[in-house]
């Protein structure tokens, strides 16, 4: 930029000396006393344009540093006594380029407004300017001011992960990855005593694997009936617990889907006035389970990371039983019952300014497999229950305050067809918070790249959205 402005002066002053020497007449005594005038205006013009592009590169330094100051005190990485050294660190790096020889920038105040949620920084450069005029320095003090927004709000993730056959080969691999990436993103750097971000794990596929939640889970029997026995049935629950821990959807008490958040501690009456546990069932018509488990919410990065790595592909999707977990996971109702499991502290009550609950939903397909109000075959032939299951529970999850995101991966494979592909689109879209401004919830991927792109622009989202909410 300086060499620019150099070389328009140098042009300005070739000008007034050719002037200078026209010796024809009058226009020689109009010269001798405009060309003074036409060189300090020049002088003057090239200053203010010196100054104009200091400020501007400063306040473009200053911002990058107070920016990324803020993400890291949103994320958990600093705390807001360690804002001044970050600010500090980053505007050294940020402004080496724009400093000529014996500049420095002086980095003046750092401010931390925990009721506001803000971080200002101020900084300032003594320029040396190219055309001193009369009664003006050498050098021009030259400031920038700029604020950025934080937050200090807890943030919790419920990953809902297809794991089913079509997900064999690349795909199971770059799931991994892309997973593996975001759960890295958004944990790094935490305090490992008081973290401010956690995350759950619902892998899913013909069912979701409950691990150590199996006791929340009634297993049904051929013939039997589909709701837990009452509680005074003592033997009977205990025979109908557990199991091999997969789950299926929650039916009512009249074998209907049931959508709410409600814990597996909560009474419930059928239809002969008897008071049961609203545990999860298991349908007797399960043919086979995920290997890999539900992990509750935690921060501990190594835990969920191996988990992922130990995902295998096989079986049918049921993408709202997948919802329902998620569901779960986020919601105060099972906190006791994870406490009990001792699965952890458990999701955290609703609270918007204190904190931020998001649901990411993926697949690579259409929701094909339902169980509750289904006779007969569940698996495969239930695509219009499976997916309208799915977004009822994700309507429940909106209308308590979760964000949701959504990514469907290579759902144009060939092997599908069209109706198939569109259908799984609509899903995915309807299941997802709507779009806004430059906040995208809603992702449509093709290759393992792009798939690691939209968990990392989730997780990018993420710490937006507890900026803004």
């Amino acid at each position: 930029m300086a060499g620019r402005d150099m070389l328009q002066f140098r042009k300005v002053g070739r000008t007034a000396l050719r002037l200078a020497g026209d010796r024809r007449g009058n226009f020689a005594v109009l010269g001798g006393v405009t060309i003074p005038l036409l060189a300090m205006a020049a002088g003057f013009g090239l200053n203010i344009v010196q100054l104009s592009n200091v400020k501007s590169s400063l306040s473009l330094a200053v911002d990058a540093a107070v920016t990324s100051t803020a993400r890291d005190l949103t994320t958990g990485r600093i705390k807001p006594e360690d804002a001044d050294s970050s600010v500090r660190t980053l505007l050294e790096v940020n402004a080496a380029n724009l400093l000529a020889p014996g500049e420095k920038v002086v980095l003046r105040s750092v401010t931390v407004d925990k009721l506001a949620g803000t971080v200002e920084a101020t900084a300032e450069i003594d320029v040396d300017i190219f055309f001193p005029l009369f009664g003006t320095a050498n050098r021009q003090r030259v400031s920038a001011t700029t604020a950025s927004l934080y937050s200090d709000k807890r943030i919790e993730v419920a990953m809902m992960l297809d794991v089913t056959g079509s997900m064999g080969g690349q795909k199971i691999k770059d799931l991994k990855t892309a997973a593996q990436n975001a759960v890295s993103i958004l944990l790094t750097g935490q305090d490992a005593d008081k973290p401010r971000i956690r995350i759950a794990l619902v892998p899913y596929a013909e069912a979701v694997n409950t691990g150590g939640l199996s006791d929340a889970v009634f297993v049904e029997k051929p013939g039997k009936s589909d709701l837990p026995p009452p509680i005074d049935a003592v033997q009977a629950v205990s025979a109908s617990s557990g199991g091999d821990g997969c789950a299926t959807e929650r039916k009512d008490k009249d074998g209907a889907a049931d959508f709410s958040d409600d814990g597996p501690y909560t009474e419930r009456e059928n239809n002969k006035g008897e008071i049961y546990l609203a545990r999860v069932n298991r349908d007797d018509r399960v043919g086979s389970c995920p290997s890999a488990k539900l992990i509750p919410l935690t921060a501990d990065m190594a835990k969920l990371t191996t988990a992922i790595d130990g995902f295998r592909a096989n079986g049918v999707t049921a993408g709202g039983i997948a919802a329902q977990w998620g569901y779960y996971m986020l919601s105060p109702k099972w906190r006791t019952a994870i406490k009990d499991a001792n699965l952890g502290a458990g999701p955290s009550d609703p609270d918007a300014k204190k904190v931020a609950k998001v649901a990411i939903l993926m697949t690579d397909g259409l929701f094909n497999t339902a169980f509750a109000g289904v006779s007969g075959k569940a698996q495969g032939g239930q695509s219009v229950k499976s997916g309208s299951y799915a977004e009822s529970i994700c309507a429940n999850m909106k209308k308590d305050g979760i964000e949701v995101f959504t990514i469907g991966f290579d759902l144009d494979n060939k092997d599908t067809s069209k109706s198939e592909r569109n259908a799984a689109k609509a899903v995915l879209k309807n299941c997802a918070t709507p779009d806004t401004g430059t906040l995208k919830r809603s992702f449509e991927v093709s290759t393992g790249k792009e798939l690691d792109d939209a968990f990392q622009t989730i997780a990018r989202n993420i710490e937006q959205l507890s900026l803004t909410k």
